[in-house]
């Protein structure tokens, strides 16, 4: 079976190469945004790449229940990497609004009040941040049922984050709509019912 043998190849993976493979895009960024290879703006452009990517990190991390639910694929050894790397480059591109594109504080206080895809953008980092915190497996044993409660939370940051590309986006993209539409897909997943696993008795 197909999803036996991915699975099989999916366990020689380490963790830390998910971690490797991840955060590649974030020198190479870095060394784009030094020397001109993200165009004029290039503030702007890393800020926008390192949000995209964290986006992609959590549909990806959305995508875990559904592919072992439908399809027999198990990637959960990889579901905390995936949502650690994705609060690393949501913290990257918070970083770099920060620091290197508004750097006043009193301005960036006015812009989350004032700026609704700014606002909606802090909302999500703020909801991933006891997520991240609780990523480990003290928190597991320590919380206990409350862990899995808590960590419901990962659908709100998710959907806020789509809802914030797609108010980057000015005008009409169908670009961060699929991202959102997408969002909204897997989200909906999760909440279909469970089919039951009782074979019924054939009649005679």
């Amino acid at each position: 079976m197909l999803a036996a043998k991915l699975n099989g190849w999916m366990r020689h993976i380490p963790v830390w190469a998910v971690w490797l493979v991840a955060l590649l895009p974030v020198p190479a960024l870095l060394y784009l945004a030094a020397t001109g290879g993200l165009g004029r703006e290039p503030i702007e452009a890393l800020e926008h790449e390192l949000g995209e990517i964290a986006l992609k990190l959590l549909i990806l991390g959305l995508c875990i229940t559904p592919l072992r639910r439908f399809f027999g694929i198990n990637l959960l050894r990889f579901r905390r990497a995936l949502g650690l790397l994705a609060f690393t480059y949501v913290a990257l591109h918070l970083l770099v609004w920060l620091v290197l594109d508004v750097q006043i504080l009193s301005q960036i206080w006015a812009d989350i009040l004032k700026r609704p895809y700014i606002t909606i953008g802090m909302a999500g980092f703020v909801l991933m941040i006891p997520l991240a915190v609780t990523s480990n497996n003290l928190s597991v044993r320590k919380l206990g049922p409350r862990w899995v409660k808590l960590h419901r939370l990962t659908y709100a940051a998710v959907l806020l984050a789509g809802v914030h590309f797609v108010m980057v986006r000015k005008g009409f993209q169908f670009e961060p709509l699929i991202y959102l539409a997408v969002i909204g897909l897997l989200i909906g997943l999760r909440f279909l019912p469970k089919q039951s696993r009782r074979v019924s008795k054939a009649v005679p």
